[in-house]
């Protein structure tokens, strides 16, 4: 994703840009219906295939049958099958149930702390600030504090701009050399003076009743220790992944976690936007920072990791549907499938950290509901290699069958994505859960058990700079 400069963003002709937009977004939209149509003509091409050579499939299916390795395979396949289903149906029951937590009054609101850890970021952390300042929270109840954590290019610059307009109501700082934004995000805990505290990425925008949406719960519910933020997709309307991975945010968040907080147990609040109680945090705030990993400090996951060591202490997590923040994803396959990496990397530590308290009677009331979620997490990384064992198995043997049933799961499986997605939003937009699945299912299907195998790294991978993009800056810099 390309950033503008802090030099070239006050010199671009606006008219410029509206011109480059306009032919931008025309060439896009244009794509993006051939893709469409492509994805349907796919699917429902499979479909037919599959309709037609079903008498070839028999007897490829009975041929297994008359072997006990075929045998086992068929039950596997359907014991797994049932168990999805019946998680997905736990899952609707509980989404069925869940209600947001009500905004509370001025005179309610807590004093709150809101940090940005930012790093490489550009002019996107000016945005960030300035829509952070004009949230309806009471100017006396809020402090926003950013830390620029060692960046390479005019991070800084657009934050002595942000600091310069809005004056005492942002605090800036920069650290001498990056630590990463567990770093950052510690340092801001300790500068904080909020009962609440609210972190929000550097990339990201919230709406103006955002924050008082998210420090409410801590109000009404002495229970809560943290909050999730509504992710929703800012660049969607730039690139072709951001659009597929908009109605894949929006089931995650608003489906899955909505489940999540029904037994107060959202496993992961995520770093573009999160609240914590300033308690809850300083109770493991020395093992989060000292946290490590195949005895190697950890350097990613530190959302996960807090969400976990939140809820050991017994406290409950929420999400908030209405506490919307929009954040910039990767727009080239390289940096989405680094995102990813890093996501499961951090998935697979934090499952067996929680694994280690989830199981024991670690807050009042019931817990199987936290327990069942945790072992769908498991059963997701176990099945990991022995799905891509098969994948290559009926690839190699019977390719045709391999291709049509898989187009034909995705056609069944994301139709309930998109219905989701039309229902909530918007009915056109809907129809990308068919098209991110099938580039998911082909492209990024080795994820999981590449993060897996490298779960000991750590490196970051998405905010560095190229070479390249360190000369351009530098010569902005030179020139300016």
């Amino acid at each position: 994703m390309k950033r503008s400069t802090f030099s070239e963003s006050l010199e671009t002709p606006i008219a410029t840009n509206e011109l480059f937009n306009r032919v931008e977004k025309f060439i896009s939209n244009s794509s993006s219906s051939f893709i469409l149509i492509g994805t349907f003509l796919l699917l429902f091409g499979a479909v037919s295939l599959f309709y037609f050579l079903q008498p070839y499939f028999e007897e490829i299916h009975l041929e297994r049958m008359n072997t006990p390795w075929g045998i086992a395979l068929m039950v596997t396949g359907l014991s797994l099958l049932i168990v999805k289903i019946s998680f997905l149906i736990y899952i609707l029951v509980l989404y069925l149930r869940y209600k947001v937590i009500e905004a509370v009054s001025d005179e309610q609101l807590p004093m709150c702390t809101v940090i940005v850890p930012a790093y490489n970021e550009g002019e996107l952390v000016y945005k960030t600030l300035t829509s952070l300042a004009e949230s309806d929270y009471p100017q006396e109840k809020i402090q926003i504090i950013s830390i620029d954590d060692g960046s390479q290019d005019d991070t800084w610059q657009w934050m002595q701009r942000a600091k310069k307009e809005l004056g005492d109501r942002v605090s800036i700082y920069q650290q001498p050399e990056n630590k990463g934004k567990r770093h950052a995000l510690y340092r801001g805990f300790n500068l904080g003076t909020g009962e609440v505290f609210i972190t929000v990425d550097s990339d990201s925008i919230v709406k103006k009743d955002t924050i008082r949406i998210m420090a409410s719960p801590f109000v009404v519910n002495k229970e809560c220790g943290a909050v999730a933020g509504n992710v929703l997709v800012l660049n969607r309307e730039k690139a072709l992944i951001p659009r597929m991975l908009n109605v894949s945010f929006a089931f995650s968040f608003e489906f899955i976690r909505s489940a999540q907080s029904r037994l107060g147990s959202v496993l992961c609040t995520p770093g573009a936007l999160s609240a914590y109680r300033r308690e809850a945090v300083f109770n493991c705030l020395d093992a989060w920072i000292n946290q490590t990993f195949l005895g190697q400090v950890s350097k990613i996951g530190e959302d996960r990791a807090m969400t976990n060591m939140i809820l050991k202490q017994g406290y409950k997590v929420f999400f908030q549907r209405n506490a919307y923040v929009y954040t910039n994803i990767p727009e080239r396959y390289k940096n989405l499938s680094k995102m990813f990496i890093r996501w499961e990397r951090s998935n697979v530590r934090e499952n067996i950290a929680m694994s280690k308290f989830a199981f024991s009677n670690f807050r009042k009331g019931s817990k199987s509901g936290t327990r069942i979620l945790l072992l769908n997490q498991w059963l997701k990384m176990t099945m990991a290699y022995p799905g891509i064992l098969l994948m290559l198995f009926f690839i190699c043997t019977y390719p045709l069958l391999f291709i049509t049933s898989t187009l034909a799961s995705i056609l069944v499986f994301s139709s309930i994505q998109a219905l989701f997605y039309a229902k909530k939003h918007n009915v056109s937009e809907s129809f990308w859960a068919y098209s991110y699945s099938i580039f998911y299912a082909f492209t990024l299907f080795w994820i999981t058990p590449y993060a897996i195998a490298t779960a000991g790294r750590s490196g970051w991978l998405t905010r560095d700079l190229t070479e390249k993009e360190l000369k351009e800056q530098q010569v902005v810099a030179v020139s300016s």
